[in-house]
């Protein structure tokens, strides 16, 4: 075996070790070869390189105002970027932020990639919606304070029976009613009104019924509205409801 490990160990290297064997070796096409000697030609090889890594870096960066429609084309093929704004594919994270003709077009205009464009819809999401609920919010308990104020007087007098109000719905109403009422004009005026009838009907009595027994009695004093508040209403219901036990 003329090509055996054994014979190409004790080979002299003269020929192994030329530049044209060398060329072989590391399949340098033909053409940076020199014919007559050889030889890998390097400036050629290097010459090469560098307009290859050209062509490959016009492809991925953006191309500048005088661009050619073909670099431009280049570039947006290389992205991904579609042909026409329509083919943009979004999902809408909120029902406030889907998809837009024009601002689709823009970004198109602005030569952007797919996943850039769903990233403008999703930070419109997750960062301006919040800001425009809020000041909604803002605006709609600003339009509700104003009715409220011109149906009762003005600023000053208001003020004044917003407190009466607020300090009768803690006191009589659940939690959750009041804190429920109190975000409306409508609801405010109602409020106003079992004040001024004593309505009982979504009191605190509503809550739960009499206790019937010793044993919910002792539950109601154990209650910290009852031992640390002491709310009027609910030392009214321990006080009558020992009465019924004793019959005094």
């Amino acid at each position: 075996m003329s090509d055996s490990l054994l014979d190409a160990a004790q080979m002299d290297g003269s020929e192994a070790g030329t530049p044209e064997a060398r060329a072989q070796d590391l399949s340098v096409p033909s053409k940076f070869i020199d014919a007559a000697t050889g030889q890998v030609r390097v400036d050629a090889l290097l010459k090469s390189y560098l307009e290859l890594e050209r062509k490959l870096s016009q492809r991925t960066a953006r191309p500048g105002r005088d661009a050619s429609p073909e670099e431009r084309q280049r570039f947006r093929t290389a992205m991904g970027i579609p042909q026409s704004a329509e083919e943009y594919q979004v999902e809408a994270r909120h029902e406030l932020c889907g998809p837009d003709p024009d601002i689709n077009a823009r970004l198109h205009e602005a030569d952007f990639a797919p996943d850039q464009v769903q990233l403008v819809y999703d930070l419109a999401a997750e960062r301006l919606v919040p800001i425009i609920a809020e000041a909604a919010s803002q605006f709609e308990a600003s339009r509700q304070l104003e009715k409220l104020r011109s149906q009762h007087g003005g600023e000053e007098r208001f003020s004044q029976l917003s407190r009466q109000i607020a300090a009768w719905g803690k006191a009589n109403l659940p939690p959750e009613v009041f804190s429920a009422l109190s975000t409306t004009a409508e609801g405010v005026n109602a409020m106003h009104g079992m004040m001024g009838r004593q309505e009982p009907a979504v009191t605190r009595q509503a809550e739960q019924p009499e206790p019937a027994d010793e044993e919910g009695l002792r539950r109601l004093m154990r209650d910290p509205r009852y031992w640390r508040n002491r709310e009027p209403e609910l030392i009214r219901r321990v006080t009558e409801g020992f009465r019924r036990l004793t019959g005094s």
